[in-house]
């Protein structure tokens, strides 16, 4: 079962450079393994729509998550303090702590392309990592 933090995503609907392993990686994978933060769901919203791309926004909402089936899911008021823990822990910022804590609270491996989980205890895994391992 999968975190997918926002990067994945991002890169997936900006085209960058890691967009087709994130591609290949959500289609061999089952919806019913993948998940994303509410947190990061209102993140793509802001990104995506400050950059006139709602239209983007709501098409991955309706394919991914609706559609597709992917959880979604969020922390409580009473993580918050996990997730300052692992601020102060961790050295991380507030949106990859949340992401960090969330793949703690239920279990997940985090997918992400963000270096910064790598000092974690729980690290991450990339798409192209995940890919390699399924062949």
């Amino acid at each position: 079962m999968y975190l997918l933090d926002t990067n994945i995503l991002l890169e997936l609907l900006l085209g960058r450079e890691k967009a087709e392993d994130a591609d290949r990686f959500l289609q061999s994978v089952p919806a019913s393994e993948l998940h994303i933060s509410e947190f990061s769901l209102y993140s793509l919203g802001i990104f995506l729509s400050q950059r006139r791309m709602a239209e983007t926004f709501l098409d991955m909402v309706d394919d991914l998550i609706i559609r597709g089936r992917i959880t979604v899911i969020r922390l409580l008021p009473e993580d918050m303090r996990n997730l300052i823990a692992a601020c102060d822990r961790y050295g991380l910022d507030f949106d990859d702590a949340y992401q960090y804590v969330m793949a703690e609270r239920y279990g997940l491996t985090l997918v992400s392309l963000d270096a910064h989980f790598d000092k974690t205890e729980r690290g991450r895994r990339t798409p192209g990592d995940l890919i390699a391992r399924s062949r």
